[in-house]
């Protein structure tokens, strides 16, 4: 009987070693680089692909992949699968639906503290052996209003931690859940309110159309002036120019961002000039991204919240499950 043969984009030395030894029954190839023409020339024959996030799976690659019947992505987000050329050639798509909700939470709150308290201008100043505390006045978070957006499983965790600080919290889902509003003491507002009332808000939503600018220009016109704004679900909900006119105009007192417009291609800049570069991208946006890692009043990670031995150890776990139930005919974690 033959193997299934599965493809792995982007993967490290260890995660190899951890899927050969979980998945014997299937024919294994690994690849430390993202999907691109190249490696799609040695993966025509396979059944199953599993992409991280920075492999995008669109209609050619859909389309020159015959004999491809699933995708596992390592990932909650699935914006960069193609899911209706999937659909049309009926291909299945399965995600890991909860990986890294204490996770992103966590890192949530590390950026949270790192613009309260000033952290990182206060690292810069004792490397250069100054020890004076000028321009280093934090504020507490206590007694603060923390506005949470999208109360799903990063969410709540995120809204368990700041319980912890004695923060007021406000939330905004379009499913309300008040069994839980009243377990986690917090209220559901609508999104307006939100805007005009936290001293901080949080991000925590998927990317789809709905969601897609979420915060622009108009939006900005609500928000309570010097509130500070975190975004560690994906880029594309915050546009990119509101972001710097906030800035501009004091309406953001910080931001602290996990995630970016067009950050693949900040990611990928020298591929720009690669006369074979195919991909579209906003080269405004790109120049913005520079503009807004330099301010000093902003804080930007690489798309790291995930980032944790447990989380990537659960990534792999379930990514291993979503097979093992693909080969058996029993999916779980369908993307429909």
């Amino acid at each position: 009987m033959n193997k299934i043969k599965i493809a792995f984009f982007e993967t490290e030395p260890w995660e190899k070693d951890y899927l050969e030894s979980q998945l014997r029954n299937f024919d294994l190839i690994f690849f430390e680089e993202k999907i691109n023409s190249n490696n799609l020339k040695k993966i025509s024959d396979i059944s199953v692909l599993s992409p991280f996030v920075y492999s995008v799976i669109d209609k050619k690659i859909i389309g020159s992949l015959k004999a491809l019947k699933y995708i596992a992505t390592r990932s909650t987000g699935f914006d960069h699968i193609n899911l209706k050329a999937c659909r049309n050639k009926k291909i299945l798509v399965s995600n890991v639906p909860t990986y890294g909700e204490n996770t992103v939470a966590e890192h949530t709150f590390a950026l949270i503290l790192d613009l309260s308290r000033k952290i990182y201008p206060s690292l810069e100043k004792t490397k250069k052996g100054d020890f004076s505390l000028e321009g280093l006045r934090g504020f507490d978070l206590k007694e603060k209003n923390l506005g949470v957006v999208g109360t799903g499983n990063i969410g709540r965790h995120v809204i368990r931690i700041a319980n912890g600080f004695n923060m007021k919290i406000l939330a905004y889902d379009i499913k309300k859940d008040q069994k839980l509003a009243k377990k986690m003491d917090f209220k559901y507002v609508s999104l307006d309110y939100l805007f005009k009332n936290s001293d901080i808000i949080t991000l925590h939503l998927p990317y789809n159309k709905s969601t897609h600018h979420l915060i622009n220009k108009e939006s900005l016109k609500l928000f309570k002036k010097d509130c500070y704004l975190i975004n560690t679900s994906r880029g594309g909900i915050c546009d990119t120019t509101a972001l710097l006119q906030g800035l501009k105009n004091k309406i953001f007192a910080g931001l602290g961002l996990d995630v970016l417009e067009e950050e693949y291609f900040i990611k990928e800049e020298r591929e720009l000039l690669d006369p074979d570069f195919k991909k579209t991208c906003d080269l405004k946006t790109i120049l913005q991204n520079h503009i807004l890692i330099n301010q000093p009043n902003v804080i930007i990670t690489p798309h790291n919240a995930f980032n944790s031995k447990e989380a990537l150890l659960r990534i792999l776990d379930t990514t291993i499950e979503n097979i093992n139930s693909f080969s058996k005919n029993k999916l779980i974690n369908l993307i429909k």
